[in-house]
């Protein structure tokens, strides 16, 4: 039990950049309890509209805009302390693949497709 955390990469097309369904995706990221990244899809989540009070199984899509803040973030060290029950705790070691993701997630919407987070705890 704890947080489990996915980026995907679609060639669905969506209305909403929350709260939406693919019908197919493929895993580009995976992380395990990492709550500060956490923390920080669940801020664009809820400043996209997002409406989970939880903010778990929920889908939100991220742009090249998003991704440039977030590796802004990533690098200044700027991820927003996040707590929860077996949330676990970010200690610094994920930079290296938080980018590697932010590089992978540039390169799928370059070649069109759609990708999201979400995650399950």
């Amino acid at each position: 039990m704890g947080l489990d955390m996915y980026a995907y990469a679609t060639a669905d097309t969506f209305d909403a950049e929350v709260d939406f369904t693919p019908k197919t995706a493929a895993e580009i990221a995976y992380w395990r309890k990492h709550p500060n990244l956490h923390g920080w899809m669940e801020n664009l989540y809820y400043a996209k509209g997002g409406h989970d009070i939880d903010f778990n199984c929920a889908n939100v899509a991220l742009t090249v805009e998003d991704l440039n803040r977030l590796e802004a973030d990533i690098r200044a060290n700027a991820l927003p302390f996040t707590e929860g029950f077996f949330f676990g705790k970010s200690d610094g070691a994920e930079v290296e693949g938080d980018l590697a993701f932010v590089a992978a997630a540039r390169a799928a919407i370059a070649e069109g497709k759609t990708v999201f987070y979400t995650a399950w705890w």
